[in-house]
């Protein structure tokens, strides 16, 4: 295990990573974001984006270590491939194996940054809830891991749109509605406010460009304050109605026939002194005076190169554009946005210093010209593993509010019923078959050493909210801790634990042999389980990937989450366990479970002795030491809690009179001293 080869690196070089871009594109240059690279045709235009998830989104998988994989997208946020660089998730590692989880990211190609994107497990009725809204099928042994793979490819995704691509929309953007038909004219446009001005004189941008070294570089705005710098009127002309308000039939034509489907034609018009485009502008390329932002991120606005005619009733101006917005890259026509118009200044000969002042419009068009999609948001990670997972948890709760009770409230009368011993395997049953297999409840390791590695090295803990069933069982398993030490965990939640039990009473029907341990052995052999959990945390921060080889120390998963289908030495090894169970009482428990060491640690923080003990107890009587399976009870009667699994054998001892030994001395002695008076 120790040997075990390392995966693959996280930091690829241009010649790794150029090996992995997929045909027919080919890697470009880097995007100047943390590992983020573009990808381009075989003509060299760009295609999109190729990047590592972990350096943008370093999200911690279950073990605690970010799950690092290579995603590309193209210019539109369409997944084009999505590969495994790293990965440290136990039940991929040393369980299932990689290959379900490279099926599983293989699920993104074709999909969309704009899509919503839910894990759905095998258990769960997808359905159609509309394009905008998709579905990957998780793997119901894995749903912590990928959920948080989801995770991360969305996040990283997302960043570089909103770096790179100017943030594509989580909603589809809206669309002109090509039937709705109003009479407008341009005196309505402007008392509705879809035709917004922007007005400015000489004076304005005089005074906001006093005091800087651009303050004289525009003589003609200084020698005359109160001329009309800039008349700037927007109105998006996408709307049919708006666009017959300002346009003849013969533009309209023009741009409808310029513009494609996913462009929003944008009309500026100005008089005044400001040129919209300097001297040296192209047609059909980006104007350097006016840009346009969204939420906060920036809209590319280029010019549709139309020659602009208008109707009847829109004022006389010397300036037109028209300009395109493109919604694939975030632009929503139907959500507030901003049109920004820049004024220029250079100062000095040789080589000119530019000066910019902005100067913003608000525009919000009205929603009854679009057809607004109804915007689906993502279900956080967390909750749609608490929704996929409702019933199971609820299931749960209840059967652990009846253990709870009993062992809380009614513990001797419990352990005193005359079907006790039913009533415990019943149980214990419940726990393989509901809580283990199907509802893959097993504790593990895994989680408290993800969770003190990441408390050391400062990451989140968010990775426990994504299998709600098993935060549910840690949550009564601490809180147990300060009332009954390990026991509730180990003699009755433990899944593997309840097959060892299972293994030994059918060894008692069997009646195969007892492996008894002397006492001293005893104690020594149950120091192992501390030694090995202080090499799996060790391991940790030396090797995580030697220390995910060493949690195979625990069977559980081999047993439990992948019902025996493992490799072959791991399926070995866990039915060794279980064989050897039928001879020796739980050995594994007692001697080697890591995961029995930490609890038994922070189960010192017992607040009660909660078994009862006498006077008598150890000296002299051993009934109940000798009873003791677990060899949890003291030489001198006491219980060992740090090695108490709450079977509740001694406490029906203890309260049952025709059992304790000191209570059927008492009773003989009482009945001598009774028969004694009556003669």
């Amino acid at each position: 295990m120790l040997c075990a080869a390392p995966l693959a690196a996280t930091e690829l070089d241009e010649a790794e990573l150029g090996d992995m871009v997929m045909p027919p594109y080919q890697l470009g240059e880097p995007a100047g974001l943390d590992g983020v690279w573009t990808i381009e045709t075989s003509g060299g235009e760009l295609a999109g984006y190729v990047f590592e998830t972990k350096p943008l989104a370093p999200i911690p998988g279950f073990a605690g270590e970010p799950i690092n994989l290579l995603v590309t997208i193209d210019r539109d946020g369409r997944f084009l491939d999505v590969t495994i660089l790293e990965q440290n998730e136990p039940i991929f590692v040393a369980g299932l194996g990689p290959g379900p989880f490279h099926d599983f990211v293989q699920q993104y190609r074709g999909l969309s940054i704009g899509d919503s994107i839910t894990v759905a497990t095998g258990r769960r009725d997808a359905g159609d809830t509309g394009s905008t809204h998709a579905y990957v099928d998780g793997i119901t042994k894995a749903t912590a891991s990928v959920r948080i793979a989801n995770e991360s490819i969305l996040a990283a995704a997302l960043a570089v749109a909103r770096e790179r691509m100017q943030g594509i929309a989580r909603r589809a953007a809206a669309r002109p509605l090509p039937d709705h038909d109003e009479e407008l004219d341009w005196a309505a446009l402007v008392d509705e406010g879809i035709a917004r001005p922007l007005r400015l004189y000489n004076r304005d941008v005089q005074s906001a460009f006093e005091g800087s070294i651009w303050e004289d570089d525009d003589p003609a705005v200084a020698a005359d304050p109160d001329g009309l710098y800039l008349d700037l009127w927007v109105v998006d002309v996408g709307p049919p109605s708006v666009a017959r308000a300002v346009l003849t039939p013969e533009t309209i034509d023009d741009v409808q026939r310029t513009m494609g489907s996913h462009e929003e034609p944008i009309l500026v018009l100005a008089n005044g002194y400001h040129r919209l485009v300097g001297e040296d502008f192209t047609r059909n390329s980006e104007p350097e005076r006016i840009n346009a932002a969204q939420d906060g991120l920036p809209v590319t606005l280029r010019d549709a190169d139309i020659e602009t005619r208008f109707v009847a009733g829109v004022p006389d101006f010397e300036q037109a554009m028209v300009l395109r917005a493109d919604t694939r890259l975030g632009f929503d026509p139907a959500s507030p946005w901003t049109l920004v118009i820049r004024s220029l200044r250079e100062h000095g000969m040789l080589r000119p210093e530019p000066g910019i002042r902005d100067y913003e419009v608000a525009y919000k068009a009205p929603e009854r010209f679009f057809d607004i999609p109804v915007e689906v948001k993502n279900t956080p990670p967390w909750l749609a593993a608490l929704q996929d997972r409702a019933v199971d948890i609820a299931v749960l709760i209840v059967f652990l509010a009846v253990l709870l009770w009993l062992l809380a409230g009614r513990m001797t009368w419990l352990a005193r019923h005359r079907h006790y011993r039913a009533i415990r395997l019943s149980m214990l049953a419940f726990m393989v078959v509901f809580v283990g297999f199907w509802a893959q409840g097993q504790l593990s390791i895994v989680t408290p050493v993800g969770i003190i590695t990441s408390l050391v090295e400062g990451r989140s803990l968010v990775f426990l909210l994504y299998e709600p069933f098993l935060l549910v069982l840690w949550t009564v398993t601490l809180v147990s801790l300060v009332v009954w030490g390990r026991g509730l965990f180990c003699g009755w939640l433990c899944p593997y634990g309840a097959l060892q039990e299972f293994a030994y009473a059918a060894g008692r029907k069997l009646r195969l042999p007892k492996i008894r341990v002397h006492p001293w052995d005893d104690v020594r052999l149950k120091r192992v389980k501390y030694l090995l959990l202080a090499l799996i945390i060790g391991a940790s921060f030396v090797s995580p990937v030697a220390a995910e080889y060493l949690v195979e120390l625990e069977p559980f998963k081999t047993a439990i989450t992948l019902m025996f289908n493992s490799g072959p030495a791991f399926v070995v090894y866990a039915v060794f366990w279980l064989v050897l169970g039928a001879f020796l009482f739980k050995g594994f428990c007692r001697y080697v479970c890591p995961l029995g060491a930490v609890l038994a640690i922070f189960g010192k923080f017992r607040r009660l002795d909660w078994i009862t003990r006498r006077s008598e107890c150890g000296s002299p009587c051993q009934f109940c030491k000798a009873k003791c399976e677990y060899g949890a009870i003291k030489q001198d009667g006491q219980i060992d809690y740090d090695e108490c699994f709450q079977c509740l054998d001694c406490v029906t001892i203890i309260e049952t009179p025709s059992l304790c030994v000191p209570e059927r001395l008492a009773m003989k002695k009482r009945e001598r001293q009774m028969a004694s008076a009556a003669q």
